[in-house]
């Protein structure tokens, strides 16, 4: 049986606009929907792979919000996709500090194996969408391809040295839903 790979999508800064001024998204009020977002989600769940959302929440370690402020905004963010006709499978989020250089936290790929495990998935058939440097990293250290959007962290001239490159630059989630499901 040839196992599936999936779309695996950061949060902020690819589904949500990053956070402005703070470092984290702390609650439900702050969460803003990039436009086209919900769209593109809604069409990437129609295609044969799982969407995952994987995506460092420190804040919750370093005491800036709770662990129920995260589940809260999941929650909300999951019931809003359902409502617009998307599907996510899973989110995975490492809330610990960088400082414990857990096997979680992007750049590293513990959250990409820990739902290849779950789902059986073959990460080599697998896309990492993210907005900035770890997100690209994790992905090719897992041996997926990835794509990076420049809605969060990355600006065009930065995303160019960006080593080892992403296997596509595009303006937003949108551009990558296109480039994903055309593959």
């Amino acid at each position: 049986m040839r196992r599936e790979g999936a779309i695996f999508l950061d949060r902020d800064g690819v589904i949500n606009f990053p956070p402005k001024r703070k470092r984290y998204i702390t609650r439900w009020e702050e969460f803003r929907f990039l436009p086209g977002a919900l769209d593109s989600v809604k069409k990437l769940s129609c295609s044969r792979r799982k969407v995952i959302i994987v995506s460092n929440q420190a804040g919750v370690e370093r005491g800036v919000f709770s662990q129920a402020n995260l589940k809260e905004i999941t929650r909300k963010m999951l019931s809003a996709i359902e409502s617009h006709g998307g599907r996510i499978g899973a989110v995975y989020y490492c809330t610990h500090a960088p400082e414990r250089r857990c096997r979680c936290r992007k750049p590293r790929a513990g959250l990409l194996r820990k739902a290849a495990r779950r789902f059986s998935l073959d990460l080599r058939r697998s896309v990492v969408v993210g907005d900035n440097a770890t997100d690209i990293e994790m992905g090719h250290s897992a041996g997926c391809r990835t794509a990076l959007v420049l809605t969060g962290m990355t600006g065009r001239g930065a995303a160019k040295k960006i080593s080892p490159p992403p296997d596509f630059i595009t303006r937003d989630l949108a551009g990558a839903a296109r480039w994903i499901l055309k593959k």
